[in-house]
């Protein structure tokens, strides 16, 4: 139980509260199990006892849940002091929103062993795509008191008759990691469904009093978040709604005052290479990790793609064959019974290693986890330190962290996390504005169940932060868009989805309701095949666009298994068992993160202190590495940018050290050759890592002393951005997902979904008609708008130009690559070389750059 060990955390904050039933039985509870709540928790009861809303902020493994959990708990009992025990139908008190499936069962497990000490005779049940569709019945006839549920069950709840009877007895909604859903279109679905709960609680309200009867008590809400940089902006996001609704009074931040021990430990090469390049060193170190996994109970390897974590798999099961049966893997695309096994076991403590993905990032309290693994870098100092507290995941103890580098750079960044953890300098969330395609699926999904009012959903749309600045003439746009198609699309039947009725706007079509149902849900992911053994078992999901490149006798690898492709049938991949020893290492798209700001700004720092010849241990190691990077170039300090002139074989090299992530530099990339081109006809080739980008030429590139403070100006930036990067381009990819989400584009029926390529050409033609006959429309101009902000990051892109300018900018002209330049360089040339023909190619680089 995550709670303290002695008394220290037990003070009670007023004689009224801790002289109640609910209080004095919760304690007595936890006396007889020699222990005390944390002072965070028990003033967190407190506020739920005086019905206020707030955000709980706790390091990970000290008793969050519990702290909102049980002030639950506690209300109701203090509500019914003397009858508490007695079974009753309650109807539903808590809804518990979880963002990953894999939290709700152990979430659940948790809440029904405290119910049962307590003796409380509280049902908790669970409701996600897992959930088998009798159990979904049993809820439907008797709701248990505590539901456990998916941002996108929760809208389908939204989408049943009489849903509003559903949340006539709710107490409280609790939002579990919302570090993790703010930011993200899962997390504006949370606030439209807290917005439209709340809306209903205060319309009863004002009818009570208009009757002069009992009022019903104020919706609560409850957010539960860990790392997080923002986190006022944080609670205001999700408490947007009740604010509004109820005053602003009724809000609370309460954070535990605890310090989390974290230890982290870089594993070494035995020697450095001074030419690194990324991917192949993690491979390299892996038996290094054999010592770890023997001393540990058991040890999370956390991978940051489903690809490599198959190839990890693999790599330490022929290294070490007998933990054959001692070591899992557990990623999104392995089907669900084996993921549920593997849980089970973690939970039990019978695996020794999990090699896993982000699907076990968050919450998920597996005890006999001792030590977690990092593999390659995080790129964000939040998910590092999510991470490194999935092991000692109890209040007091010591969460062990190693950080196993995929090639030698790399260790900078371990310096730079151990940094940013001491100084907390933890990323921030920002909050998502005007999702006109998540706002479309709502309003359908209302029509669908009873129906809506526009003059009555507005106001309470606006009560969100999302939608707060939603204009009158955005909200008829779209009103239009559901009802006859919106401008350009009226002269079609399929896109009048929702017909008025006495002011009421429903969906009386049958067959678009099913449809709505089938898809709501903002998580947009390639298309995805299934696939079984010719016997009929069922191995897990794999994208469309790997499969297709398939000849039948292929070999690769899913769920740790060697699979020879043999066809498709039904939309299925039908495989059997293979015994060779080379196989394929599937790629699942979108699976590389970027280097956020803070971590970008801290390494940046490092080279400062690699320059003072710092004591750090990583960057110790490093130095010769560093001090070969001086001979050939230059080492950049944080107030300088390095650009290095390099001529090769190849052509003429242009390369820039701005340390500011994958995705800014693919923008920076586009935008520098776009404004070169302007000089002077030329063109060239790019490729970009997370420290640096690379523009080829066959031509010397007129970059210099003359010019080079205006090449990297923030004049007509956004100008600039869309003549270079081709920002239309990038916006009907951008579009397509948006399409999917506001209803545009139907995927299909389980079973028949549309191929990937009929899915794009949907979307490019929709877009085009928007474009012709509708340049204002709100969906075509949220792409562009997601674009600049998510895939170009045009904020953080201003800012590195800023700081450019204030910056000195150093050119150098090496005679052959650096350290620095040679990962862009390897990055450049995977576009066209397999990874064994790739391996042997970097090999003689480096040896070639070694004499």
């Amino acid at each position: 139980m995550l709670f303290a060990k002695n008394k220290q955390g037990m003070h009670g904050r007023t004689d009224q509260f801790t002289d109640t039933t609910g209080f004095l039985h919760i304690k007595q509870w936890l006396h007889a199990k020699q222990m005390f709540p944390f002072a965070f928790q028990q003033e967190t009861w407190e506020h739920i006892h005086l019905a206020k809303s707030g955000l709980v902020n706790a390091p990970t493994g000290c008793g969050k849940t519990f702290s909102v959990f049980l002030g639950n708990v506690i209300r109701y009992i203090n509500a019914y002091p003397d009858s508490w025990k007695q079974k009753r139908k309650n109807g539903l008190q808590l809804i518990w929103i979880t963002p990953l499936r894999a939290l709700a069962k152990d979430i659940g497990r948790a809440m029904e062993t405290a119910l049962a000490e307590i003796n409380l005779p509280w049902q908790v049940g669970i409701r996600n795509g897992d959930t088998d569709t009798a159990e979904r019945q049993r809820q439907k006839r008797n709701m248990p008191e505590v539901l456990i549920i998916t941002p996108e069950s929760l809208h389908l709840l939204l989408a049943q008759k009489d849903y509003s009877n559903v949340f006539s007895s709710l107490q409280c909604i609790a939002v579990d990691e919302w570090h993790e859903l703010l930011g993200s279109k899962r997390g504006v679905q949370v606030e439209l469904a807290i917005s439209r709960i709340a809306g209903l609680r205060k319309k009863s309200i004002v009818h009570a009093e208009k009757q002069g009867i009992d009022l019903p008590g104020k919706i609560m809400i409850w957010g539960i978040s860990a790392t997080i940089g923002n986190l006022i902006e944080a609670r205001d996001v999700l408490l947007t709604p009740v604010i509004k609704n109820f005053g602003e009074g009724n809000t609370v931040i309460v954070k535990a005052e605890i310090k989390k021990n974290i230890v982290i430990e870089s594993i070494y090469p035995d020697e450095i290479e001074h030419y690194p390049w990324a991917g192949h060193l993690g491979i390299k170190l892996a038996h290094k990790l054999l010592p770890i996994i023997e001393s540990s109970r058991t040890t999370l390897i956390f991978i940051n793609t489903r690809g490599m974590s198959e190839r990890w798999y693999q790599v330490l099961l022929d290294i070490k064959p007998e933990l054959a049966g001692a070591i899992a893997i557990h990623h999104g695309s392995i089907e669900q019974a084996l993921r549920l096994w593997v849980e089970d076991a973690l939970h039990e403590g019978v695996l020794k290693a999990v090699v896993c993905t982000a699907s076990l990032d968050l919450g998920v309290d597996f005890r006999p986890v001792e030590t977690v693994v990092q593999v390659g870098s995080p790129k964000g100092v939040g998910r590092f330190l999510q991470r490194a507290g999935r092991s000692g995941h109890q209040p007091g103890e010591t969460s062990r962290i190693y950080f196993l580098p995929t090639h030698s750079l790399e260790l900078m960044e371990a310096a730079a996390l151990k940094t940013a953890m001491e100084e907390n300098e933890i990323e921030s969330r920002v909050p998502m504005m005007l999702c006109f395609d998540v706002l479309i699926q709502y309003l359908c999904t209302l029509a669908i169940a009873e129906g809506f009012r526009p003059e009555d959903i507005l106001p309470e749309i606006r009560t969100t932060h999302c939608y707060s600045d939603v204009t009158d003439e955005e909200w008829l746009q779209i009103l239009q868009f559901i009802t006859i198609g919106g401008k350009a699309l009226q002269q079609y039947d399929e896109f009048k989805k929702v017909e008025i009725e006495d002011g009421v706007y429903r969906i009386r079509n049958r067959r678009v309701a099913m449809r709505h149902r089938l898809h709501i849900g903002t998580i947009v992911s390639e298309a995805m095949m299934k696939v079984k053994f010719m016997s009929g078992g069922f191995i897990g999901v794999i994208e469309e666009w790997f499969i297709s490149r398939l000849n039948p006798g292929d070999v690769f690898t899913l769920s740790g298994r060697n699979l020879e492709f043999i066809m498709i049938k039904d939309m299925t991949a039908v495989v059997k068992k293979s015994n060779s020893k080379k196989s394929i290492v599937p790629s699942w798209q979108g699976g590389r993160m970027p280097l956020s700001a803070n971590l970008g700004r801290i390494l940046r720092r490092k080279f400062d202190e690699a320059a003072d010849r710092s004591r750090e241990e990583e960057i110790r190691k490093l130095q010769p590495l560093l001090d070969l990077q001086q001979e050939l170039s230059y080492v950049p300090r944080q107030n300088e940018l390095l650009i290095e002139h390099i001529e090769t074989r190849d052509g003429f090299h242009l390369f820039v050290h701005t340390f500011e992530g994958r995705l800014v530099n693919e923008a920076m990339a586009a935008l520098l050759a776009f404004r070169i081109s302007r000089i002077m006809p030329i063109t060239f080739s790019l490729a970009m890592n997370d420290y640096s980008f690379e523009l080829l030429s066959d031509q010397p590139i007129p970059v210099d002393d003359s010019n080079v403070y205006e090449l990297f100006s923030s004049d007509n930036l956004i100008e600039d951005i869309q003549r270079s990067a081709n920002a239309t381009e990038m916006a009907k990819r951008k579009f397509r997902d948006i399409a999917v989400i506001g209803g545009l584009i139907f995927q299909g029926f389980p079973g028949e979904q549309k191929k990937a390529r009929h899915l794009q050409s949907s979307a490019s033609l929709l877009f085009q008609v928007f474009h012709d006959y509708d340049s204002h429309n709100l969906l075509m101009r949220q792409a562009y708008q997601e674009v600049f902000d998510q895939q170009m990051e045009e904020t953080r892109l201003r800012d590195m130009l800023t700081r450019i300018q204030q910056s000195k900018i150093i050119l150098s002209f090496p005679e052959r690559l650096t350290p620095f330049s040679f990962p862009v360089k390897v990055d450049s040339l995977r576009e066209n070389l397999s990874s064994e023909k790739l391996e042997d190619r970097v090999k003689r680089m480096q040896t070639q750059l070694g004499k």
